[in-house]
């Protein structure tokens, strides 16, 4: 009798250990698949896959035809594509913003001081003596109990505030996150808010330190021709001027209202209040205008049991096109890493769903976005205009800019701590024997920093992963000198280009562990969620209450 009950114990044991084997990644998630792919999307014909130009439809053309050839449906009720309506706006301010009050004028210079634009479907945008504020950090954040502009009617005025958020070398590690940025730091949030408040213009100071970047990159990123959703609206709901000033002019600025010191510890006080800077603005910003459309691909493999349910892969197709040359006379920016890298892991992936013998019960979804390098664009008009539900939408996983420098040890999670996918990464690596890293850099940012990001903020947990600095063949110190190499010799530079003996071997092995996060998720009833804290939370639960 004990022989027979310790042999169906044994059984049983067997049985569910069967079970609960993780699945193999299907043999076509492979590098020389994904150095294929980048071959054709970086080559110099595609002319840098700039939205709106023949690049685009070369781009968009070649993985449309992928999603074809392994048998994947189009996305968009029969299309593989769905059209993105943009707006180009090219803004030029006047010279010259004029600061004027009761004790004395202060004239910023444009570039050197100040620069300037305006999403207003307008020909000419102008402030006209708008009262200057200081809104502090520009928040109004509701779970850490703080709002710069309690109190304050910003109608007709021009808010300033500072970059990231209070909680920004505070020292205290549980005030907002700390050193880590929310979104609420972001300067996309501060121009949103401030246009939520009814304010006239905003303009953001520039600090090296809390922004994460100098001066030379607000000039080259907020000047001359930028891209932007098309809006019923004509984006008149937004601020009419949007703007940044550097630390010397904001100095000045609040000096002549006797604000002097630290000024963001003056505005990371609990009992901060919004101070009248008794100064008034005039800029006037003339716009040329053009609309065009360009185009997100989306494929899916419908789902066996639950296909209203989906798992969504994303990367974005484009690049810069064609712009200055480099010292070889270089000019077409192919961007082989960023992002054909992503994309091409993405249809690695979608091969490898597309030959599963069981399908997974969730519908798998394939989503290659465009214009990211002009703003997350792309997937902010997915996001906006969802084709399938977003509370019906489990998890984005996305891929951009992957590592070329092989297999590590260790993945890096942008803004780890943010949702339950962490402990999806985590049970794949740990059983693999890999480690998982966060941000090198958390106050800079960088969960808002790609098309994920869109998701989050609509509440759809998002994960963005990338190799670590760990090489499993050549040790940390080297991995780190290739990450340094990268980011300074070739990181939007023309010279991010395609070669036969480029190693992405490690972009493998991150599309491998999303196949096995997004398997896992496709075959399951629940849904992940937002950690405790997180700014996405809120917006999810009321969500998947509908």
């Amino acid at each position: 009798m004990n022989i027979k009950n310790n042999c169906l114990v044994i059984l049983a044991s067997v049985a569910l250990l069967a079970g609960c084997k993780q699945k193999e990644t299907p043999t076509s998630i492979t590098a020389d698949d994904i150095k294929s792919h980048i071959a054709v999307l970086a080559d110099d014909s595609l002319m840098g896959r700039k939205p709106f130009t023949p690049g685009e439809n070369k781009a968009i053309a070649y993985i449309s035809s992928q999603f074809k050839k392994e048998g994947l449906a189009p996305g968009n009720n029969g299309s593989y594509f769905q059209d993105v309506p943009m707006v180009e706006i090219t803004s030029t301010p006047s010279a010259i913003m004029a600061l004027s009050g009761a004790k004395g004028n202060i004239n910023l210079n444009y570039m050197t001081d100040f620069v300037a634009s305006t999403r207003q479907e307008l020909p000419v945008v102008s402030l006209n003596n708008s009262p200057l504020v200081f809104a502090g950090y520009g928040v109004v954040a509701p779970e850490y109990k703080w709002n710069d502009y309690a109190g304050l009617d910003v109608k007709g005025k021009t808010v300033v505030v500072l970059v990231n958020d209070p909680g920004f070398k505070s020292g205290i590690s549980n005030f907002f996150k700390g050193d880590t940025m929310t979104y609420y730091g972001r300067w996309t949030y501060k121009y949103e808010e401030a246009a939520r408040q009814g304010a006239a213009g905003i303009i953001i100071v520039h600090q090296k330190e809390p922004a994460s970047y100098g001066w030379n990159v607000i000039t080259n990123s907020f000047t001359g021709a930028k891209l932007y959703l098309q809006q019923q609206d004509k984006h008149l709901s937004r601020c009419k001027v949007e703007g940044w000033m550097t630390e010397d002019a904001a100095r000045k600025l609040f000096a002549a209202a006797g604000i002097t010191g630290d000024f963001r510890a003056l505005a990371r006080k609990r009992d901060f209040k919004a101070i009248p800077l008794n100064m008034m603005a005039s800029l006037t910003i003339n716009t040329k205008l053009k609309y065009s459309t360009s185009h997100n691909v989306i494929a899916m493999l419908k789902g066996s049991t639950t296909p209203g349910e989906c798992v969504l892969y994303t990367a974005h197709w484009d690049h810069l096109g064609v712009g200055k040359p480099d010292a070889k006379g270089d000019s077409i920016y192919n961007g082989a890493v960023d992002n054909a890298s992503g994309v091409a892991a993405v249809l690695s992936v979608a091969k490898a769903f597309s030959q599963l013998k069981d399908k997974p019960k969730r519908s798998i979804v394939f989503l290659a976005v465009t214009a990211e390098e002009q703003g997350l664009l792309g997937s902010e008009y997915y996001a906006t205009h969802p084709i399938f539900p977003l509370n019906k939408t489990v998890a984005d996983l996305n891929m951009d800019a992957l590592g070329s420098y092989g297999e590590t040890n260790d993945f890096a999670i942008t803004g780890k701590g943010q949702n339950d996918l962490d402990d999806y990464v985590a049970e794949f690596t740990n059983a693999d024997g890999k480690k998982i890293v966060g941000d090198k850099n958390p106050g800079a940012g960088g969960y808002y920093r790609s098309d994920h990001f869109n998701f989050a903020k609509v509440g759809v947990p998002a994960l963005d992963i990338n190799n670590g600095a760990e090489s499993t063949e050549h040790g940390e110190a080297w991995g780190k000198q290739k990450q340094k190499e990268y980011n300074e010799l070739h990181y939007h530079q023309p010279s991010d280009n395609y070669s036969a003996d480029m190693n992405t071997a490690g972009m493998a092995q991150v599309a491998s562990l999303l196949f096995k996060i997004g398997d896992k998720l496709a075959n399951e009833t629940t849904f992940p969620g937002w950690k405790p804290g997180s700014e996405f939370k809120a917006i999810r639960e009321k969500s998947m209450q509908k």
